[in-house]
């Protein structure tokens, strides 16, 4: 009984953690180097309106999907996903913290056929982006 017990307890562990989905990130420097050195990239972002129009980083695509729970959420993002699926460009994902919406949107365009290794997450998202000269606020 204690070997069942034992065995069940692994396979708990190793579901719980060894299946857990990862994600690429980038820090806040790295991006303001990208952009400043001319760089190619998709910047997707997922803000809400009000938040978008407030502050964004110049060169995003906006696209309103907060939160990218639903099936609404993501048919915003289908126009995205069709267009970068036509070149071989980093895709940079912009919410407001770098959280949920961002991994739900990077799984979504991961499901739609954009490859792993294109996909980065704005580390602290919007809010952890100070380099107010590569931005637009309002």
């Amino acid at each position: 009984m204690k070997k069942i017990l034992i065995l069940f307890f692994c396979l708990f562990v190793f579901k719980s953690f060894g299946f857990a989905e990862s994600y690429n990130f980038i820090k806040p420097e790295e991006l303001k180097r990208l952009i400043e050195s001319g760089k190619r990239i998709h910047l997707i972002d997922v803000q809400k309106e009000g938040d978008f129009v407030k502050k964004h980083i110049k060169g995003s695509v906006q696209t309103d999907a907060y939160p990218v729970k639903s099936d609404e959420d993501k048919r915003k993002l289908d126009y995205v996903a069709e267009k970068i699926k036509n070149d071989n460009l980093d895709v940079v994902i912009v919410c407001p913290r770098g959280g949920g919406a961002a991994k739900n949107t990077y799984s979504y365009l991961k499901e739609k056929g954009i490859a792993e290794k294109r996909l980065y997450i704005l580390e602290g998202g919007i809010q952890g982006f100070s380099y107010e000269e590569v931005c637009v606020k309002k």
